[in-house]
């Protein structure tokens, strides 16, 4: 028995030895990074992991030490052998570490990190799902007050990004942000370890930017990468990732600032992190593949072609040090095709398009199906193949192209950013020198509408998705230009309706009343309006920046985003229940055509017109026929809708019609010492004016032929009985920006124009119309009346006395009509006061300055004496009553030039708020005109009378009134001078 003792002592005492030689060996690598060191370390460690009898109390960590070794090892040879035999010994450390042991939650957190490198080797998610299991374990372990806290919250953090990288789901990310902020709180300023924790905050931040665009998100994300590089000294193992990564951080600031210092400075810094890291590193291919792709983005801006071929030798050695399965090799043999195809574009050299088509298929050939990357891949193979096609001519390439471009946008996951960039492509190698286009390219737009529509869907900022819908501008009017050259009248309609006003159409679904769901399952609907009200309230905030907040801030902000996402997530689970009660199918859904031509306004028509740079079209739409009327417009163009924007842009220029106040002052006017400008005679063909000249051209090649289609005929002036038929115009593309409602000939014995025919109306898409129409009329009549405002005086705006008067006017007017009204003035009201009022009242009349922010469009706001109204404080009230906004101010029906079809202007916000119509202005209003214009309209209103005989107040008549005012100041204008026809043509009206 002594004898066996004394044996198992020496053998116990030989394995303790060997594990603390191992353990030297192990931390003399960390300083070096010699190779040989961990080599001999993993060996010692096994041969002290082999003499240690099984249940044995050093068992745990003497497995957990090999592990350890083995995956510092992997990260510097990158055999993957050493991993899985490390991650083994890890597995078998936690089984035998007791319940309760000090040591357990760093047993989880190791094996969470072997756990995590083998997911970014193989990128088989079921390992990285269990690396944040075991982090996770760790975490809920250990004291905040541990001093590992700080890392295990670092390591838990990095894997949900890795996570969020992969299934794009923003909660993951949001979620790392949040713990990356409270490892860097758990960590004094002076600790060694606090660089690590910032450069994984750091790198969150920055996937935050690529998700959202928002640059003060990569501004931090910036700062907080070079404080890290700061923190970390000379020799320091982990300098090169540092350097890698704040290297990365600045090509991104390069691109959201268009600075080329910052990508010159990326490129110093990624050749600094190349020097130091020796051959034969696992991390090698990865600042190599970095190099390459900055040396590339920076020969597309300076055009140097030895950055470009730097580039490609770079990017081939990247690609020769990867080995074969790992998961990064498709993306860099990806990469080193894409600078092939650029010096091919460059030199015009066949053979180097020959060997970038070689690497894309490769890429395509290594990635394994549902993979989130090959949307990309196939993406580029595609356009490789259509270069090969345009260069050569062998239409079997341009299939090859089409098909790879078609697989692309259709595969079931991926960024759908990238598949709508495909869907692009398809379309636009379908569309090549075919007239009339393919049967096929219906299928293509369907899905590239349908991509678009995601995308903008899918942003998280206002800004954000504007931005996006500017990259796609116009699909939606070629796609209804195909669909009209192949006979689909309907499917033009509905890819107009799906395409355009997408963000004030997202703000109206929320808003669209749940009568039907009420009936049929009342709880149902209330916890889908709780939801919907309450995203919609999160949507609508005001970002802060992130720059000038403590770190606990920080910390709440990203939590109230994890919020935001929660609320999301519970919203789509809601609306994937309704849809799953029969009846409900459609509900929240682009509308079909034959839904469109339900529910239209009783008498009248719908126009919609689409233009592009093929074809111009009308589309109507009248209450009682099954199918929507083609009227082709041929003498109308693309090139010549540009060329009126432009020079009626140019008038409004020249007479400088900003802002409420600007008078265009006659002639005969100028000696009264009134301020003005003089008038300007700018004359075209016929000896007409340029305003004259446009007018002209949109009757005659646009609203003409309409009207002559549909049968319309001229009002019967002497019939006081005859009451006009409406139009509602739906234009598209620059188109609108112009005064359909206005079109006529003024010059001559044969003036006529649309108001001899017609009352006018807009609406910003055949859905917002018919969605008011169903609505029907159902005012609480204790809400029936008109609050009105005037702000003569707004900080930092010109005075205009006139909206006094106007207020003045109107409310005696109302008084003596018996109608509820209430005015406050200037000072007397708040902007929340004003949201109170507006509350209480059907109508609301705003006689102010206005301010169109096309950035933001929740940012526009009402200018008062003291702050300011925006449309964001508007939309979240319930406005349940409102009926008629009567936007007495300054270019209200303006949109963007950027943006023609998102209606990015007050009327539509103010529609998405709830009003039924809303009477606003295409430029400048005069302040001595408004006032009677404003008066005579309410005076038309007040003159109606219900079936009773009564006095009554709403805005059905609405349109009629303002056509009726507008005509009252023709009349006092005399003439159809330029300044005549600008001061009454900006008046129009929305809504039904």
């Amino acid at each position: 028995m002594a004898l066996a003792d004394q044996g198992l002592e020496n053998t116990l005492s030989m394995a303790k030895r060997l594990n603390e030689d191992g353990f030297a060996l192990y931390h003399h690598f960390q300083r070096t990074g010699d190779l040989r060191d961990i080599t001999e370390s993993t060996e010692v460690l096994r041969k002290s992991l082999e003499l240690t009898p099984v249940g044995h109390t050093d068992m745990p960590i003497r497995l957990d030490d090999l592990g350890h070794a083995l995956y510092l090892r992997f990260h510097h040879t990158g055999d993957v052998n050493n991993l899985t035999e490390g991650i083994s010994a890890q597995r078998k450390a936690v089984e035998v570490t007791p319940d309760g042991d000090i040591e357990m939650p760093v047993r989880f957190s190791n094996l969470g990190a072997s756990l995590e490198s083998l997911f970014e080797r193989t990128g088989a998610l079921q390992h990285l799902n269990e690396a944040i299991l075991n982090q996770r374990n760790a975490v809920e372990l250990t004291p905040k007050d541990h001093r590992d806290a700080p890392t295990f919250l670092s390591n838990l953090g990095e894997f949900l990004q890795s996570l969020f990288k992969r299934t794009g789901d923003l909660q993951d990310l949001t979620e790392a942000i949040s713990i990356h902020r409270k490892a860097v709180e758990l960590t004094p300023d002076d600790d060694p370890d606090m660089s690590i924790w910032l450069n994984g905050l750091g790198s969150s931040m920055e996937s935050l930017y690529e998700r959202t665009g928002d640059l003060q998100d990569l501004i931090e994300a910036t700062s907080i990468r070079r404080r890290a590089l700061e923190l970390t000294p000379d020799g320091h193992p982990a300098l090169p990732t540092r350097l890698n990564n704040l290297a990365i951080s600045l090509e991104y600031l390069h691109y959201g600032t268009e600075d080329l210092k910052h990508l010159t400075e990326a490129v110093s810094m990624q050749r600094r992190a190349v020097d130091l890291t020796p051959d034969g590193h696992a991390k090698m291919p990865i600042w190599l593949n970095s190099l390459g792709s900055f040396l590339e983005s920076h020969f597309h801006i300076t055009g140097d072609l030895n950055d470009l071929t730097e580039a490609i030798s770079i990017q081939q050695r990247a690609v020769k040090l990867t080995p074969h399965g790992h998961a990064q090799l498709p993306t860099r043999i990806n990469n080193l095709g894409a600078s092939l195809q650029s010096l091919f574009e460059l030199t015009g050299d066949l053979q180097n398009l020959t060997e970038a088509i070689l690497m894309h298929r490769r890429a395509v050939e290594l990635t394994p199906d549902g993979h989130a990357a090959m949307p990309s891949y196939l993406n580029s193979l595609g356009f490789s193949l259509e270069l090969l096609f345009k260069r050569t001519g062998e239409h079997h390439t341009r299939s090859e192209a089409i098909s790879n471009y078609k697989a692309s946008a259709t595969y079931p996951s991926g960024p759908p950013y990238t598949r709508l960039q495909a869907a692009r492509n398809w379309v636009q190698i379908l569309n090549l020198s075919s007239s009339p286009p393919p049967a096929d390219i219906l299928t293509a737009f369907d899905t590239t509408i349908y991509l678009m529509t995601l995308t903008a869907t899918l942003e998280q900022t206002l800004e954000r998705r504007y931005t996006q819908l500017q990259d796609s501008s116009g699909l939606p009017l070629q796609a209804a230009s195909a669909a009209l050259a192949l006979g689909r009248v309907d499917k033009a309609l509905e890819w107009l309706e799906q395409g355009r006003c997408l963000v004030w159409g997202q703000l109206t679904n929320l808003r669209r009343p749940l009568d039907d769901l009420h009936h049929h399952n009342s709880d149902l609907a209330e916890r889908f309006m709780d939801v919907s009200k309450r995203l919609e309230a999160a949507g609508t905030s005001t970002r802060t920046s992130q720059l000038d907040i403590s770190a606990s801030e920080k910390t709440s902000l990203a939590e109230k985003a994890r919020e935001n996402l929660n609320l999301s997530r519970e919203w789509d689970d809601l609306l994937a229940e309704i849809r799953a009660i029969p009846g409900f199918e459609t509900f929240l859904k682009p509308l079909p055509c034959n839904t469109l031509l339900k529910n239209l306004p009783e008498s009248g028509y719908v126009v919609v017109i689409n233009i592009d740079e093929c074809r111009c079209d009308a589309i109507v739409l009248v209450a009682g026929q099954d199918q929507p009327i083609h009227i082709p417009l041929p003498d109308f163009s693309l090139e010549r809708c540009e060329e009126y924007r432009k020079d009626l842009g140019a008038q409004l220029q020249s007479y400088s019609l900003r802002d409420r106040g600007r008078e265009i002052v006659l002639e005969s006017e100028e000696g009264d010492g009134k301020r003005g400008i003089r008038s300007i005679h700018l004359r075209g063909k016929r000896g007409e004016t340029v305003i004259q000249g446009i007018l002209r051209g949109l009757w005659k090649a646009v609203v003409k032929p309409i009207l002559q289609r549909l049968g319309v005929s001229k009002i019967d002036r002497s019939r006081t009985v005859q009451v006009p038929p409406r139009i509602w115009w739906c234009p598209s593309g620059p188109l609108s920006f112009l005064p359909l409602h206005a079109a006529g000939i003024y010059t001559g014995t044969g003036s006529e124009s649309v108001l001899d025919y017609a009352v006018s109306s807009y609406t910003p898409t055949v859905a917002a119309l018919i969605d008011r129409v169903k609505k029907g009329h159902s005012i609480d009549k204790t809400m029936s009346g008109l609050f009105m405002t005037s702000q003569p005086s707004a900080a930092g705006a010109s005075s205009i006395p006139g909206t006094t008067k106007e207020i003045h006017s109107i409310y005696e007017l109302a008084k003596k009509g018996g109608i509820r009204v209430e005015k406050l003035e200037g000072s007397e009201t708040t902007a929340a006061n004003c949201l109170d009022t507006m509350m209480s009242f059907s109508s609301v009349h705003l006689a102010c300055h206005a301010s169109q922010n096309n950035q933001n469009p929740l940012g526009s706001r009402f200018l008062f004496h003291n702050g300011s109204l925006d449309l964001s404080s508007i939309l979240q009230r319930n406005l349940k009553n409102a009926d008629l906004a009567f936007l007495s101010a300054c270019q209200t029906s303006t949109g963007a030039q950027k943006l023609p079809d998102e209606a990015v202007h007050l009327a539509a916000g103010m529609l998405a708020a709830g009003y039924r119509r809303v009477v606003a202005t295409m430029w400048s209003i005069g302040d001595r005109h408004a006032p009677d214009v404003a008066v005579d309209f309410y005076q038309y209103l007040l003159d109606q009378r219900d079936p009773a005989g009564k006095v009554g107040f709403d805005g059905r008549k609405s349109a009629y009134a303002l056509q009726q005012s507008v005509e009252q100041l023709r009349l006092r204008l005399v003439d159809n001078t330029d300044q005549s026809l600008l001061a009454w043509i900006p008046y129009v009206h929305f809504g039904y």
